[in-house]
């Protein structure tokens, strides 16, 4: 699948902005700073991402829930 594909529902980072697809997705992970690029839960959100361009299917659901993941971590208690 090309990074245009889009999820299914817009990955929402706040009341402004969405991610709409994969390669939007990439893109605002790319502008974290270097140091959180390389925290787990990004890592992990990239590869996802990786894997839903090359294989597309459920990777797209599961590199939308690894976003929502990534960017709510702060929020667990």
């Amino acid at each position: 699948m090309p990074w245009s594909t889009a999820f299914d529902d817009p990955v929402r980072v706040s009341s402004k902005l969405q991610l709409l697809t994969l390669q939007e997705a990439a893109d605002y992970i790319m502008q974290l700073p270097e140091d959180a690029q390389h925290e787990p839960r990004w890592q992990t959100a990239v590869e996802t991402l990786i894997n839903a361009a090359e294989t597309g299917g459920g990777w797209v659901m599961f590199a939308r829930i690894a976003m929502l993941r990534a960017l709510n971590a702060d929020r667990r208690d």
